[in-house]
């Protein structure tokens, strides 16, 4: 379930113009920031994807709820649930610079520029490096045989 919240999130990333639909222009441009993008680029991407809600803010709920999604469940729903709640107000002491309960762009920024392991805190949204070399392989030796 967690991978379907990311994925959807990551879609709705990449679709800028909001139409329910990613056009060329956005999936190169979306492709560039996963193959070859700035840090800046992949910390503000990672942040699109995490708030869910399109708020620009990522709640404590919707922490929640990827942790939830995230996590194997060895134990019962409700002891689960408050080890969840525990790891949120961690994270928002750790990443809510300015106490709004909230987390903000610049919270996020600052926190991921404090700790980078912090970038994909709440699930992987941005490929591992190898794949991503993998990809530009295969994508210019197909180029490269096709003749452009």
């Amino acid at each position: 379930m967690h991978i379907h919240i990311l994925f959807v999130s990551v879609f709705f990333a990449f679709d800028k113009d909001n139409d329910s639909r990613i056009n060329v222009n956005e999936w190169v441009k979306g492709l560039s920031v996963f193959l070859r993008g700035t840090f800046e680029e992949k910390l503000k991407f990672c942040f699109e994807v995490y708030y869910l809600n399109g708020d620009g803010y990522i709640s404590r709920e919707e922490i929640f709820d990827m942790l939830k999604n995230s996590l194997h469940q060895q134990s019962s729903e409700e002891e689960a649930d408050e080890g969840i709640k525990e790891l949120v107000e961690i994270t928002m002491k750790k990443m809510d610079y300015d106490n709004d309960g909230k987390i903000s762009f610049a919270d996020f920024e600052r926190a991921v520029k404090d700790d980078r392991l912090l970038l994909e805190v709440f699930g992987p949204c941005l490929p591992e490096a190898q794949k991503c070399l993998d990809f530009e392989v295969l994508a210019f030796r197909n180029i490269l045989t096709s003749g452009f």
